[in-house]
């Protein structure tokens, strides 16, 4: 018995090491995983959530495995969203093989309604896939009668309506939403029921929703509600308050720079306690020199590799200062935009209320004012006058004008009144623009949405 007793402490011991080496589970991956996403670690998030996903598959543990490919489409919806809609999809897939939480696979339906909304936007394709997914996820709320997930999955349809400008049916999807929304649904349902009103021109209810919407600290919904409100100010002709709303926006803005001016002071204050700290292990590194040459070489090791991450930190101050610049000279240059819209619309009022009540009346605008109307509609519509100019320097000033009107929301009777034209001229002159100058061929296609998808950052960038 005493030759066996090595033997079996060593096998108790391997026993012991084996048990301690244990890979984690599909489930444990995942929720480390998520935890990383609560501290924005994305890039270390991702291959845990991937690894959870095929893990999953080897243990058979299907809620994991699309609960995990889910988590993986939202984090890729972002910078691709295709790949976010085949994971959505697969996940899905993976649900109906093992169903156990019918509220889970209403969010999986309406997530791959959501992903396929986008996909078809960016594709220029139909809204069916979106539509039959949404549709489905409405079925299955309405037969669990949870408010959240029936105000959820309505309020994505309305979207996808909006999208397919079929405006009464979002609109009255919206309404819906809103009626069963609860805390955590009632903002995102009011912005696409607000969204609506705008489309139907329902001024006052839109601007009733904007101005409910709380925005606390997110600057994001702030700039969403103040610019919503301009838009509406502008096209009411209420001068007041579309300065009030862009004065708004800009404090918005203002506030956004000073959150990072104290980011920065953060940063300044964690560097100055990183070099202390610095100066104290240097202090120690110089003591242990004395006492070894084998410790002086480990000090001289050490001391490079604080003197490269110095650099790299003096590296990431200049960025940062930079950075600021840019950010100073930017919110320089909104200041002179807010500026400039400011007064032309107070100036110019006149000349756009001229045009607004041409409704049935000959109008006549002298050269002068068309190009205060051209300068004023630059202002308030991101220089697209100016990157139609720039793009098709050989179009006429009759064509340009009509551009002009049509961004300003005329109807075709108040533009057959300026030019002296039939309605049917009108929108003959339309479709001869659209082909000609444009060179847009589907006849489905309006001159008013090739106008509105007009790449108007380089006509910024060009400008500036």
């Amino acid at each position: 018995m005493k030759h066996h007793r090595p033997a079996f402490f060593v096998v108790i011991a391997l026993l012991l090491a084996c048990t301690g080496c244990r890979e984690p589970s599909a489930s444990q991956r995942l929720a480390e995983a998520e935890a990383l996403l609560d501290r924005d670690s994305l890039s270390q998030a991702m291959p845990l959530m991937q690894q959870a996903a095929e893990q999953a598959l080897t243990e058979a543990d299907w809620h994991t495995r699309y609960i995990a490919l889910q988590r993986l489409a939202e984090a890729t919806a972002w910078s691709n969203t295709g790949e976010a809609l085949r994971l959505s999809l697969e996940a899905l897939d993976t649900y109906r093989q093992h169903p156990d939480n019918e509220r889970n696979h209403v969010m999986l339906l309406d997530y791959a309604a959501t992903y396929a909304a986008q996909q078809a936007y960016i594709d220029d394709t139909p809204f069916d896939t979106a539509l039959r997914l949404t549709h489905r996820a409405c079925l299955l709320a309405d037969s669990l009668n949870d408010a959240e997930l029936r105000s959820q999955t309505l309020t994505t349809l309305a979207n996808i309506h909006w999208a397919c400008e079929r405006y009464a049916e979002a609109l009255e999807c919206a309404r819906r939403a809103d009626s069963l929304a609860v805390p955590s649904t009632r903002n995102a349902a009011r912005q696409v029921l607000a969204r609506c009103y705008l489309s139907q021109d329902s001024l006052a209810q839109a601007e009733a929703l904007y101005k409910q919407m709380p925005t606390d600290d997110d600057i994001h919904m702030a700039y969403i509600v103040q610019s919503n409100l301009a838009k509406i100010a502008l096209r009411l002709r209420d001068t007041d308050a579309a300065e009030a709303a862009v004065d708004s926006a800009f404090e918005q803005v203002e506030q956004l720079y000073f959150k990072a001016l104290e980011q920065k002071d953060d940063y300044y204050q964690t560097t100055l306690r990183q070099e202390q700290h610095n100066s104290r292990l240097r202090l120690w590194v110089t003591a242990a020199v004395l006492v070894s040459i084998l410790l002086m070489a480990l000090a001289a090791m050490l001391y490079y590799r604080l003197r490269l991450n110095r650099q790299q930190q003096r590296h990431r101050v200049q960025l940062m200062t930079q950075q600021t610049r840019r950010q100073k000279e930017q919110l320089a240059q909104a200041q002179e935009v807010i500026h400039f819209l400011q007064q032309y619309i107070l100036q110019r009022s006149e000349v756009l209320q001229k045009l607004s009540q041409a409704d049935g009346q000959r109008v006549s605008l002298s050269r002068r004012e068309w190009n205060d109307v051209e300068r004023t509609l630059n202002a308030i519509d991101r220089q697209r006058i100016a990157l139609i100019r720039q793009m098709h320097p050989d179009m006429s000033d009759e064509d340009l004008q009509l551009c002009i009107l049509i961004r300003l929301k005329l109807s075709n009777r108040a533009i057959g009144s300026i030019f002296c034209i039939t309605i049917s001229a009108v929108q003959h002159r339309k479709a001869r623009i659209k082909k000609e100058v444009f060179g847009e061929q589907r006849p489905d296609v309006t001159l008013e949405q090739v106008l509105e998808r007009l790449p108007v950052e380089r006509a910024t960038i060009i400008i500036s």
